[in-house]
């Protein structure tokens, strides 16, 4: 019996239980009581000191996960140019899927018309951050110091520095064997604190529910229901078709034993909005519960936590056509392929983190003249959407994982069907 029970309360169950108590207390407090003093040592005092302790802890594990895990998938790929397979193919995904959602945002934006007919009667206060040139971008993936990478969490120069190290352990015969050696038990102890910071899961993320439902409740996402339920719809369609095709057509894996296996991340995601937060989970459940053999997880998830933002692609293209609807503007054919091809290298170049998508989102905008001021408008809803769409990227990470995995022969179907 004890065992039944330790079963029905794992840890799943507890963070969607501690999601949903957390957004009924916020919203109740919106609505009910909220005052000065609720705010001061409630809401900013206690549920956003335990929101921001277990998000801190998160952020913790993500440099040294990525690039200790990197390194050890890039090394243990010890034929180079199985490493350059592996690499073309989940990129080739990434790109793909980041693609695919773009086109269904633009499609289904223009079918429901999200913002013909708003009103703009308010001048926005939104301070538009200057987005990065892409060539700014291409250029800063090279790391100049590794130090300063690491310190600054920049996670494309982690990348490149964890594949660069994996390669040199590959070349260096019986020197790089034992520094791989020392590397993976370095992994297994981090993959353990990984337990231990979950354990802390349930409290955190009820303090980060709270916060958000407490601040804005469900008054301030009413006059952008109409933006809001296309972005979902472009979501969800994303998440159970396009992705579940691929999974089907190309990995020969079921999409429902998929959903199964990643419902755990799927709360992790929706309750951090960070894709680097939740990638410890995304390692663990990739590889314990899909059967993913750790030289690929390792080296394809990590990439796909910063270049593989197909939710954060479909948010920039809904609300490139809800703002260019709203303002009267009509970008035409070729400023709907602008919006796809840019949209796509803003997502390669956007930090997986909270609602860093709306500053990509304005080079966006400039490229085709809407009005960057229109980023104001959303800035309201963003917050609950970016747990929507973070959801949607790790989820792409983890369905390519699979199919690259399959057609290299690392995937237990075994595991993956448990």
């Amino acid at each position: 019996m004890a065992k039944a029970n330790s079963k029905k309360f794992g840890l799943t169950t507890q963070v969607l239980l501690a999601l949903i108590l957390g957004a009924l207390v916020g919203a109740a407090l919106n609505s009910f009581g909220y005052s000065e003093t609720v705010d001061k040592f409630v809401v900013s005092g206690l549920f956003d000191t335990l929101g921001k302790i277990f998000f801190s802890l998160l952020q913790f594990l993500v440099v040294p996960v990525v690039l200790v895990s990197l390194t050890c998938g890039a090394a243990s790929l010890d034929d180079i140019r199985k490493m350059g397979r592996v690499g073309g193919k989940i990129v080739s995904l990434y790109m793909l899927t980041t693609a695919l959602a773009i086109t269904v945002a633009l499609g289904l934006a223009e079918i429901f018309d999200p913002g013909v007919g708003f009103n703009l009667e308010t001048q926005s206060t939104f301070q538009a951050k200057e987005a990065p040139a892409l060539s700014q971008v291409i250029t800063d993936i090279a790391p100049s110091n590794l130090f300063k990478s690491l310190v600054e969490a920049n996670m494309l120069q982690i990348i490149v520095a964890s594949i660069l190290l994996g390669l040199s352990i590959t070349l260096a015969g019986s020197a790089g064997k034992r520094l791989l050696a020392v590397l993976n038990d370095l992994n297994d102890v981090l993959m353990k604190l990984v337990h231990l910071v979950m354990s802390f899961a349930p409290i955190g993320v009820f303090g980060l529910m709270a916060k958000v439902f407490a601040t804005q409740g469900f008054s301030a996402f009413a006059p952008l229901a109409s933006y809001m339920l296309v972005v979902v719809a472009a979501l969800l369609f994303h998440a159970s078709v396009n992705y579940m095709l691929i999974l089907k057509l190309l990995g020969r894996l079921s999409p429902v034993q998929f959903f199964k296996n990643f419902k755990e991340v799927i709360l992790f995601a929706f309750s951090t909005s960070s894709s680097n937060a939740t990638l410890p989970v995304t390692l663990e459940v990739v590889e314990e519960k899909m059967g993913v053999d750790k030289k690929i997880a390792a080296f394809t998830l990590p990439l796909g936590a910063t270049i593989n933002m197909d939710g954060t692609a479909i948010m920039q293209g809904v609300a490139t056509v809800f703002i260019a609807q709203a303002y009267g503007i009509n970008i035409g054919l070729e400023g709907y392929l602008t919006v796809i091809f840019m949209a796509t290298l803003a997502s390669i170049g956007t930090a997986g983190v909270p609602s860093v998508g709306l500053v990509m989102l304005t080079m966006v905008l400039r490229q085709v003249n809407l009005p960057v001021e229109g980023v104001g408008i959303i800035l309201g809803v963003d917050r609950l959407l970016d747990m929507s769409r973070t959801v949607v990227n790790v989820m792409g990470d983890a369905a390519m994982t699979c199919v690259v995995a399959k057609s290299e022969g690392m995937l237990d179907e075994k595991q993956f069907n448990a």
